[in-house]
């Protein structure tokens, strides 16, 4: 890459001013010493293709067109705003970095989309002042470079080092979106006249196209939420994965890390929720159209189900574990599980999930649906089996043998998800599947023999009794977007009115 110098500008001091260098492949940051004399900078990029760019800061010079090899690309960077606008030709490849496996997996999340540099400057420098310029460019660039530098390893964290780099990586990115969007809901406020000055480009993950970019800010609020309810599923998925234990014995699930997962789904099923309600509708009908699959309706629905769905699975695993719960309680728990689940894959049963982890998405669903509904005929069928009467035991051997046969789908099923790319692994088994893998099939067994002589192989297959309804217990957390930054004061908008005082929290 060359760096063309800009003449004619007098620049300004500055102390190791930030640049922020992306191409189609990398992204990467660094510091530059002083203006004072011709430097030359040797960046190490984070890229699949590892490849090294070196720039040249001339004196005098502030703003540079920095050109890549990469035919058709070209990228203007400004070390005053921190940002810079990226065109980057759609059959170029290389900038949605897909890893080959993901390891274990007892969350799944599909993929973090991530976001490209944008230049404030360049489109809000005759709006806004310098100050809340630079402070969306710092807040929005550190983000860019995290999740652009992470977001292909966080999906792939090894258990070993899940609470060393893994999680401090999820904290310091979900921290570094909390920061940013009350500042960011300035440009978004309804009413306001910026709200669509710039354009958002994120990279996706399970839509047909490789990015979206549209300049609307209510787009980039629906992507900072759909990042932080992401992060809080890998930050879930990261808590429920086996650990040796103390004593030596195999590996487990703490209680402790069992709550807090609970706690952390509901965080993330508010999160995508508050989008569904309170975000969607701020978009024009056309744009919302245009949203990439990733961002489409059914599936944020999809994944706060999900989310909600996971959440029951911990209750009803604890509820196993536990002396005190009864069968009823643990039926309920399976019942509602199944609603949860069945209403996910509702949600994107239609939608053109693609590009590996979108089937994978699917796939992932319909397992959970499958395993949802074994525990919860397996519960049904032994609650049956408590009546005194011919019917009652008929329809339990029944709701076992369904049990059966939907536990055997669910098997199915988990060896397509993990085949399915990227590659992942199941983690040892614990909790409700556990248990229900060794009780499922002995009981059904143990009915079906039993009951034999009284019931023909017909009455035993007959159509599997209606699973109870119950209210689903388990809602979002409700989250509210944060109130708009105080630096959204009338001073900081040249000619406009403050949107500090006008916020809308749906």
């Amino acid at each position: 890459m060359q760096l063309k110098e800009k003449k004619n500008e007098k620049p300004e001091t500055a102390s190791n001013p930030i640049v922020i260098v992306q191409t189609a492949n990398t992204v990467g940051i660094g510091s530059v010493g002083s203006f004072d004399s011709e430097l030359d900078c040797t960046w190490l990029l984070h890229s699949s293709c590892s490849i090294a760019t070196t720039l040249s800061v001339h004196e005098n010079s502030r703003a540079f067109d920095l050109t890549s090899e990469l035919p058709g690309q070209t990228t203007r960077y400004s070390t005053q705003d921190m940002g810079c606008f990226v065109s980057t030709p759609k059959d170029s490849g290389g900038n949605r970095r897909r890893p080959g496996s993901i390891g274990e997996v007892s969350v799944y999340v599909p993929g973090l989309r991530i976001p490209k540099p944008v230049d404030f400057a360049q489109s809000l420098g005759d709006y806004l002042s310098k100050n809340i310029v630079e402070r969306l460019s710092a807040l929005r660039t550190r983000i860019v470079v995290m999740a652009g530098q992470e977001g292909p390893t966080i999906t792939r964290t090894k258990r070993k080092s899940a609470t060393q780099h893994g999680g401090s990586t999820l904290a310091d990115l979900q921290q570094a979106l909390e920061d940013y969007l009350p500042v960011l809901l300035g440009l978004a406020e309804n009413g306001s006249h910026l709200h669509y000055k710039v354009q958002f480009a994120w990279v996706n993950q399970e839509d047909d196209s490789e990015e979206t970019a549209m300049s609307n800010a209510w787009y980039e609020v629906l992507s900072v939420l759909h990042l932080m309810a992401m992060l809080s599923l890998s930050q879930a998925n990261l808590l429920l994965l086996p650990r040796i234990s103390t004593d030596g014995h195999q590996p487990k699930v703490s209680e402790e890390s069992r709550r807090a997962s609970v706690d952390i789904f509901l965080k993330a099923a508010g999160y995508l929720d508050c989008a569904v309600r309170h975000v969607l509708p701020q978009l024009p009908a056309e744009l919302r159209r245009n949203l990439p699959v990733d961002l489409a309706e059914g599936v944020l629905r999809a994944l706060c189900l999900q989310a909600l769905g996971q959440g029951v699975d911990i209750q009803l695993g604890m509820a196993i574990d536990s002396t005190k719960a009864t069968l009823a309680v643990k039926r309920r728990l399976a019942c509602e599980m199944v609603k949860y689940w069945q209403q996910a894959q509702d949600n994107i049963m239609n939608l053109p999930l693609a590009n590996g982890w979108g089937e994978k998405h699917r796939v992932f669903v319909k397992w959970k649906y499958m395993e949802a509904k074994a525990a919860a005929y397996y519960y049904h069928g032994l609650i049956l089996d408590e009546g005194n009467t011919e019917k009652s035991h008929g329809m339990a051997v029944a709701a076992l043998q369904a049990a059966d046969e939907y536990f055997k789908e669910s098997r199915k099923l988990c060896e397509a998800f993990n085949a399915a790319p990227p590659l992942s692994r199941n983690p040892p088994l614990w909790g409700t599947m556990k248990y229900l893998c060794e009780k499922i099939p002995k009981d059904t067994s143990s009915k079906v023999r039993i009951n034999r002589d009284l019931y023909s192989y017909e009455r035993i297959m007959e159509t599997a009794p209606t699973l109870p309804d119950f209210a689903l217990a388990l809602k979002p957390d409700e989250y509210q977007l944060p109130q708009v930054d105080p630096s959204w004061r009338t001073e900081n908008v040249k000619g406009g009115q403050s949107v500090a005082t006008n916020h809308l929290n749906g």
